[in-house]
């Protein structure tokens, strides 16, 4: 698989690519996204999916989560920004 636009741009400026992991980092330690990650793993370990399968857990509308391919899950971002979640 092809490098993605932003994988190519940090791999020729590694300061920017320094800059942007040190973002993550700071951003990661947040007590929402910690929140956030201990919630959607939870929710993986509930549905009986584990790292490598061929589904992901989608998050619906109304905050459940379901089984559904990762083609699918990943692909529904919407026009304009958004969501065409089920």
């Amino acid at each position: 698989m092809g490098k993605s636009k932003t994988s190519r741009y940090y791999a020729e400026n590694p300061e920017a690519a320094e800059v942007h992991r040190a973002y993550e980092r700071k951003r990661n330690k947040e007590p929402g996204r910690k929140e956030y990650r201990r919630k959607h793993a939870a929710a993986r370990k509930m549905l009986g999916l584990s790292v490598g399968d061929e589904q992901d857990a989608s998050c619906n509308k109304d905050g459940t989560f379901s089984k559904e391919g990762r083609k699918k899950n990943r692909g529904r971002n919407g026009s304009n920004g958004k969501s065409t979640k089920k």
